[in-house]
Formats: C-alpha cells, sequence, structure tokens
C-alpha cells in the first residue's frame, strides 16, 4: 500500500463540534430547499413522460427545434442537446388517455420543419404516472432498507453503538446527495438512486475500515481514553482511506467529464457520495462511538 501519510498524530475528534455543526446546516439547507422545491427534481422515471432521442444528419439549432416544436401542446417539456451538435433530447409530461401519442405528433412536427436535415429516432421511452409512482416508493424503500440492513450488519460484527455511528453516517451521506441535487435542481431518476446505493456501499466500506482499527485498539490500548484511541485508530488508516478515495475518485472524474450525459448524474452523485463517505467515516460514525462510550462510562461511575 502506498503511504502517503506516515505516523501523523491529527487530533480528529477535537473538531467534532464544528464537523456536526456544519453537516446539520448542510443537510439543514438541503431539507429547506427540498421544502421549497416540494421535493427533488424527479425525472421521467418516476414522475412519468415521454424521452425521446433524436438525432441528425448534420448540426442542428436547437433554438429551432424549440421553435417548431412550440407549436405543439407538450406541457412541461424540457428541450437540450444530447452529446454531440448532431443530438436532441426531448422531454414530456406524461400523455393524457385519449390523446395521440406525443412521439407521433413530435415526429411529423420535425418532419415538417426541417426537410432539409433528415433525422432518426434512436430512442422513444415514456413511463406512466402510476408506474412511476410505484417507482418512487420502490426507490425510497431500498435507500432504507439498505442503511438499516447496513446497521444490523455493523451491530452483528462489531457492537450496537458502532451500527448508530455507521447509520447516522450513511444518513447523513444520503441526505447531503440528495440535499445538493435539490440545490442545483439536478434531475433525479434511477441512475441516481443506484448511485446513492453504491455510496451506502463505499461510505461503510470505510466506515468499517476505521472500526476495525478501532476495535483492536481498545483490546490493545485499555489505559487510554476513548478520544485518543479513536485519533490514533483514524491515523492508523488514514493513508489507506486517502488513497483509497484518491483512486476512486480519478475513475469517477473521467466517467463525469467524459461518459457523456447519460453518466453525467450518475457520476456527480458518486463524487459528492465519495467525499461525504470519506468524511463522515472520521468525523460522524468514529465521534459517535466516543460519545457513546463516554456516556456509558458515566452511567457505570454513577452506579
Amino acid at each position: 500500500m502506498i503511504q502517503i501519510f506516515k505516523n501523523t498524530k491529527f487530533n480528529f475528534l477535537s473538531l467534532q463540534k464544528p464537523a456536526f455543526i456544519i453537516s446539520a446546516v448542510i443537510i439543514g439547507i438541503g431539507l429547506i430547499s427540498l421544502l421549497l422545491h416540494k421535493g427533488p427534481n424527479l425525472g421521467i422515471d418516476f414522475k412519468g413522460g415521454t424521452i425521446i432521442q433524436v438525432q441528425f444528419e448534420k448540426d442542428i439549432d436547437i433554438s429551432s427545434i424549440r421553435n417548431s416544436l412550440s407549436t405543439v401542446n407538450l406541457g412541461n417539456s424540457e428541450i437540450k442537446r444530447f452529446g454531440t451538435s448532431r443530438e436532441i433530447l426531448i422531454k414530456t409530461d406524461p400523455v393524457k388517455s385519449g390523446e395521440r401519442h406525443i412521439a407521433e405528433i413530435i415526429k411529423e412536427v420535425l418532419h415538417r420543419d426541417f426537410t432539409d436535415n433528415p433525422y432518426d429516432i434512436r430512442r422513444i421511452e415514456e413511463v406512466g404516472p402510476k408506474m412511476g409512482s410505484e417507482l418512487v416508493k420502490g426507490a425510497l424503500l431500498s435507500i432504507i432498507f439498505a442503511c438499516l440492513l447496513m446497521g444490523i450488519y455493523v451491530s452483528w460484527r462489531f457492537e450496537f453503538k458502532f451500527a448508530v455511528g455507521a447509520v447516522a453516517a450513511l444518513t447523513h451521506d444520503v441526505l447531503v446527495t440528495i440535499g445538493i441535487f435539490s440545490l442545483l435542481n439536478i434531475e433525479f431518476d434511477l441512475k441516481v438512486v443506484a448511485s446513492i446505493l453504491l455510496i451506502v456501499g463505499y461510505s461503510l466500506n470505510d466506515t468499517i475500515v476505521v472500526y476495525d482499527r478501532i476495535r483492536e485498539n481498545m483490546k490493545i490500548l485499555r489505559k487510554e481514553t476513548h478520544e485518543s484511541i479513536i485519533n490514533k485508530s483514524i491515523n492508523a488508516v488514514l493513508s489507506r482511506t486517502v488513497v483509497t478515495s484518491l483512486t476512486t475518485l480519478l475513475v469517477i472524474v473521467i466517467i463525469f467529464l467524459f461518459g457523456g450525459e447519460v453518466l453525467h448524474n450518475f457520476a456527480f452523485a458518486l463524487l459528492i457520495g465519495i467525499i461525504t463517505g470519506t468524511y463522515s467515516s472520521i468525523y460522524i460514525a468514529s465521534p459517535i462511538v466516543s460519545i457513546w462510550k463516554d456516556r456509558t462510562d458515566i452511567r457505570i461511575r454513577k452506579k
């Protein structure tokens, strides 16, 4: 293992109160944003609607597409570039029953207004409102159950107090990610849900590495304070944590920059998650174990 840091003696837990305050502020701002926006900016996977990907033979001015389709009632539609200057992505609201298929209407308008620039329909996706609401419930349950099952696993492998710290860290990472997406009004779809589940796994792995060293040092350094033991444990795995996070970040940054529009939000969520996951394993999960241990000792002494 590459050793970036050797024999470090950082007092991480001395910053636990400022770290808790910063995390609470970030989560609070995110929750306020969610309330103001009435939830995250749900993509077609959740709210329903139609996606049509069109590839033209020659470069196309997106404003001309918008002007052309303005003659058709597409509701709250979104028209944007997709990858190259020849590809356009059109997103529309759910189609009401009894109306013509929205894709057919769009194709007719494009065929009428762009006869000099032939096009090809590369993709048509449609999700009904009922299916979308079911996917919302499924996505929420998958995230909640993932966090709870991880907590049960940590409780079985370590102790209950470790599980409390781990679940708090996982919840922190999920809320920060969703909050940032809400603040930036970025579309929240199934790919983002998949990235959040990956964040849960990555964050837990980082936390368990720290917890393993804490448990080991608690058996060896019995005469030292809990704060001292936890600080030494974090310092001991700091190099491993930084190397793992940096190498993972490098891959995700490449996907974010060059993966195209389809993977953009997925990669962005992972970027947030890796940073918050590393942070929370040090400043959320570990301090909670220290606080729990100190309060347990106080209760024992009182008895």
